[in-house]
């Protein structure tokens, strides 16, 4: 019976490389998907050459996936080639030479100030639910954690005293983030909520649903868009509440350095992306209220020099 290669693979990233259940998971779509592909071809992943890479990608294009996608698609399956070459299973890599297609940069949707105050205020924190709720949004937007890190915060997680955060992001990094006085005195008001919600029963995880259930990912997905069209907000998602996070902080003048840290980005073109939302927003801010902007080519200058 011959060897998944795939399958070793998936260890290989899972185990030695410690990335997340969810990287991995993607990971194995998209080699699913080159696998199908491959067989319709009536041959292995492993044999692929570059033509039938090419090939490969052009069809991705054909079947209507964007540039970003298939990019996604290209690194995930240069990832699984190069590993057969460094396990000697290939003698050439078929994916060096192929180049992704150019995805027009998108800049991440974030709320004002006011609107996630809004959303702040919305849960009924009358209820175990609505407190646990609460401390939930400010904690997110307090410390731009991804949604998967805050359902992963265990009590052992949080030190009000310190006013410090410890967590797990991408690759098993670990990191500190500081929070906020408005988060802490929430956690602190969540504690007695928690204990409510656990009904006598115990747990190791932070946020607890009824009888000390977890709150997973899609939990508190759901949980944030009905706050979001409460509040009359559209569009609003764990992610965006993260991408406020950092805009307002670099609007409000902290550095980038700081602000990937924080964030947990392992490169700081990643992070950099935020300059060009407080970079837009400054000069619309300029356009909109500088009397002269309008009329002789100021605005202008202000972009060129920004």
């Amino acid at each position: 019976m011959p060897r998944d290669l795939i399958r070793e693979y998936l260890s290989f990233v899972r185990v030695e490389k410690g990335l997340s259940k969810n990287s991995v998971e993607s990971y194995s779509r998209d080699l699913a998907r080159l696998k199908a592909w491959a067989e319709r071809a009536k041959c292995e992943p492993q044999s692929l050459d570059k033509t039938s890479m090419t090939r490969f990608m052009m069809s991705l294009t054909r079947e209507g996936l964007s540039p970003r996608s298939v990019s996604r698609m290209l690194s995930s399956v240069r990832g699984f080639f190069r590993f057969l070459l460094l396990d000697g299973h290939i003698k050439s890599d078929p994916t060096a030479d192929l180049v992704s297609p150019q995805a027009a940069q998108k800049l991440p949707n974030f709320l004002t100030q006011e609107q996630v105050e809004r959303l702040i205020e919305t849960p009924d924190t009358d209820t175990p639910e609505g407190v646990r709720d609460r401390a939930m949004i400010e904690l997110l937007y307090a410390t731009g954690l991804r949604v998967s890190e805050l359902v992963g915060l265990k009590t052992s997680s949080v030190n009000v005293d310190s006013g410090l955060l410890s967590c797990t992001g991408k690759g098993s990094k670990q990191r500190s983030v500081p929070v906020g006085r408005s988060a802490i005195q929430w956690l602190q008001r969540y504690e007695s909520a928690r204990r409510s919600l656990l009904a006598g029963r115990e747990s190791q995880m932070l946020f607890v649903g009824y009888l000390g259930r977890p709150v997973t990912r899609h939990t508190f997905w759901a949980v944030l868009k009905k706050y979001a069209e409460k509040a009359g907000l559209r569009n609003v998602s764990p992610h965006v509440l993260r991408h406020s996070f950092a805009t307002h902080l670099l609007e409000h003048g902290a550095d980038t350095r700081s602000v990937q840290a924080m964030l947990g980005h392992s490169d700081l073109a990643t992070t950099q992306i935020y300059t060009h939302v407080t970079g837009e927003r400054l000069r619309s801010v300029y356009e909109k209220h500088h009397p002269r902007a309008k009329r002789d080519g100021e605005a202008a200058a202000f972009e060129e020099e920004e």
